[in-house]
């Protein structure tokens, strides 16, 4: 049970779940369904951080954390993950809970608890962001991934309808800062899901108001959020497909990452079949070896970080003869 210190400390730390609601966000309700789902996806994410805060070790969490519905449970680990870098952050809480919790159960989750880093990077003061360069030096641009998420999700008239940029990026680690608007897009691009309330055709219309250079990484963060969330049908998958024209490759591989995460995890669902099957012409178990046998070794190339040309190898293995 959490301490009454700890308690208190959920209760102040926790931002409201009424900040997840559709109506109060000014997000688009396509249907009473997907309204349902993307409302479970915030309220969730919520619980999830809640657990953080209010326990003694990782392990504790863990145990809250393995009880949520498969799935919504991956958001609830992301929600953890800005919970426990909130905490590394917190002079009085000290060092070492996000580290604690990747050393357990939360690493068969790496993904989802890195973009909630990117959450909490955020919400604190830049002199309490936690060391990315301890990070896995591949997977650590996820946290501006989230970044970015939370950004254009709580941001949304500058980071969606006037699409704003941050062109120069205070990014902690040693490599590529130049990458960091890029890989923020990206989260703009999943948050785009969320705004547009899984209406693929308004997510679509939405990219298309960016500049063209920034498309590729929002049709790409879109294509995650659509296949790991889900909300979205056959017919309307397939149409954000279509539109997404040259960037198709890119829908693609974001799709596959968001299979590689639920794979990874445990937490495969029909919808992420269903997303994979139509973005990436194959099934989600396919989709993520995809990612994995191209994953590469850390480092730079080109001017590019290593994470970049991950990306590119994988969109361009669906754009090979027979990858759908």
């Amino acid at each position: 049970m959490p301490s009454a210190w700890r308690n208190l400390r959920r209760r102040v730390l926790t931002p409201s779940v009424s900040e997840t609601l559709l109506d109060k966000r000014g997000f688009h309700k396509k249907s009473p369904a997907a309204q349902e789902v993307l409302e479970t996806v915030g309220r969730t994410f919520l619980e999830g951080y809640a657990y953080a805060m209010e326990a003694s070790v990782p392990a504790e969490a863990e145990q809250r954390l393995e009880k949520i519905p498969t799935r919504f449970r991956g958001f609830a680990y992301e929600g953890a993950g800005m919970g426990f870098a909130m905490l590394d952050g917190l002079p009085v809480a000290g060092r070492g809970a996000v580290s604690g919790f990747l050393s357990g159960r939360g690493a068969d989750h790496v993904y989802m608890v890195y973009v909630g880093i990117g959450w909490a990077m955020a919400r604190l003061p830049r002199f309490c962001w936690p060391d990315i360069d301890r990070l896995d030096p591949l997977l650590r641009w996820l946290v501006l991934d989230g970044y970015g998420f939370h950004q254009a999700y709580f941001r949304t008239a500058d980071y969606v309808h006037r699409q704003y940029r941050e062109e120069v990026f205070p990014w902690p680690a040693h490599d590529s800062p130049s990458y960091a608007g890029r890989a923020i897009d990206q989260g703009i691009g999943r948050a785009l899901w969320f705004v547009g309330g899984t209406d693929a055709d308004l997510v679509a219309t939405m990219i298309e108001k960016y500049p063209e250079s920034r498309r590729s990484d929002l049709f790409s963060g879109a294509g995650l959020a659509a296949t790991y969330a889900g909300g979205a049908e056959e017919e309307e998958l397939r149409a954000f497909r279509d539109r997404a024209g040259e960037h198709r490759d890119m829908v693609a591989q974001g799709s596959a990452f968001a299979a590689e995460a639920r794979v990874k995890a445990g937490l495969l669902t029909p919808h992420t079949e269903l997303a994979t099957r139509i973005f990436c012409g194959m099934g989600p178990v396919e989709a993520a070896k995809v990612t994995q046998d191209r994953r590469p070794a850390a480092g730079a190339s080109g001017g590019l970080p290593t994470y970049q040309v991950w990306r590119e190898a994988i969109a361009a293995a669906f754009a090979e003869p027979g990858r759908g």
